[in-house]
């Protein structure tokens, strides 16, 4: 397991193109004896092992892909691709529960399925290249597990869980519930006229001080965001220009918008995309900003939370699990948010790495907690949930109340994806 770990970590691949990934994963999960899916949301696979007793559903997810981060040692040398998030490590747990649960003496005692799922693009990146993907019909939405909502993935799954590393270094060795940021992510082109740079700038209109001015304005935003929100704006210029001596004819960023829960995300929208348009009106450039829904907030079920700590703490001692609120915030985002709206999960974290997330000094240096204790763990905490008839799962599904439905998720998604245009003349 923890070879397979590092073998993923020497040949990363971003979102939507874990080829390789997806390849091995299917690879192990045959070898168990398993029927596996390949190829759902581009790269994303599954395959279900049906216990005795019909009964609910649990699954078990691995995250393929890895971010661009430049300098980081194990980075691709042609793709700047590197796993400074530690997804590497979690198809390698989830072939490790695929194992202990093929085994007789364990499935035997357990009703309902669990279904394995490996997912796709979870780094929501290379915006540019997945709304080409959309535009050709390759994708819907922009995630992997939001596509693979989309599509039905999750429609005869009743729960999921998986585990995320961690490098913060908290007093417990896993923490388990809190929640994330929802986020939106835009796309902007300021649109201006080229000209000679030195000769006539007067005769162009200049794309890239209309983007400078937004940005000045965003950030005198920031004192108007509540600290109990959680907002973050963030984001690059990707593209400034094309000859230096040419007044700059288009300009694009690429930006982020987090917060507490999608109502403040969107009520910040607003204030951003006002800013966008002021740099255009200052400029006399068009400016169109394209709205892509990202994550929603994540919601940890704090029935399964309880079972996956008991497990924890049983394998590495009491303490080991920290329990965290449910309004513990990390600032960052995680498409298990989605899920987590349409049914029970949880996301728990093992703090096996040092360095700082998707930096470049972020390494996995506990491969056994990260790969072979979170594996136990999650396997462990699936035999809870589905031993003695799946009681403990029946108890989930009936104190669970996800805000949504299947459709409902879709719906609300794909009313938040939209194209803004204004021209500042």
């Amino acid at each position: 397991m923890i070879a397979l770990a590092q073998d993923i970590a020497a040949h990363p691949e971003p979102g939507f193109e874990e080829s390789r990934t997806s390849a091995k994963v299917a690879k192990g999960l045959e070898a168990l004896g398993l029927d596996v899916v390949r190829g759902i949301a581009v790269t994303g696979l599954k395959a279900t092992r049906q216990f005795g007793r019909i009964g609910p559903t649990v699954g078990v997810i691995g995250e393929l892909d890895a971010l661009r981060v430049p300098g980081h040692s194990l980075a691709d040398p042609d793709t700047s691709a590197a796993h400074a998030c530690g997804h590497h490590t979690q198809p390698a747990q989830l072939l490790g529960v695929a194992a202990a649960l093929s085994s007789p003496e364990v499935a035997d005692h357990l009703g309902g399925s669990v279904a394995f799922i490996a997912t796709p693009a979870e780094e929501f990146i290379d915006l540019g290249r997945r709304l080409e993907r959309r535009e050709a019909g390759e994708l819907g939405f922009m995630s992997g597990k939001q596509e693979m909502i989309r599509l039905g993935t999750f429609d005869d799954v009743d729960m999921a869980m998986m585990v995320h590393t961690s490098s913060e270094g908290e007093p417990g060795k896993f923490s388990i519930g809190g929640t994330s940021n929802a986020h939106v992510v835009h796309m902007v082109k300021f649109k201006g006229k080229a000209a000679h740079a030195g000769g006539a700038p007067w005769d162009g209109v200049n794309a890239l001080q209309a983007a400078n001015v937004a940005m000045l304005a965003l950030n005198t935003q920031r004192e108007t965001f509540r600290n109990s929100d959680t907002i973050r704006v963030h984001g690059i210029i990707t593209s400034a220009g094309i000859s230096m001596n040419a007044v700059p004819a288009e300009v694009v960023y690429e930006g982020r918008v987090r917060g507490r829960n999608s109502e403040i995300v969107d009520a910040t929208a607003v204030k951003v995309e006002r800013c966008f348009k002021a740099g255009a009106l200052a400029l006399g450039a068009e400016v169109e900003i394209t709205s892509v829904p990202g994550y929603m907030a994540l919601v940890n079920d704090p029935v399964m939370g309880d079972l996956f700590a008991a497990n924890v703490d049983a394998l590495s001692g009491p303490g080991t699990a920290l329990r965290r609120g449910a309004a513990a915030n990390r600032g960052g985002s995680t498409d298990m948010g989605d899920l987590s709206q349409i049914m029970p999960v949880i996301h728990p974290y093992v703090n096996a790495a040092t360095g700082t997330a998707h930096g470049v000094d972020y390494l996995i240096e506990d491969y056994y907690s990260a790969v072979v204790t979170s594996a136990s763990a999650l396997a462990m905490t699936v035999i809870d949930l589905l031993a003695a008839d799946a009681a403990n799962a029946k108890t989930v599904l009936k104190e669970a109340k996800p805000p949504m439905t299947r459709v409902q998720y879709v719906s609300a998604q794909r009313a938040r994806m939209r194209v803004t245009r204004y021209k500042g003349r």
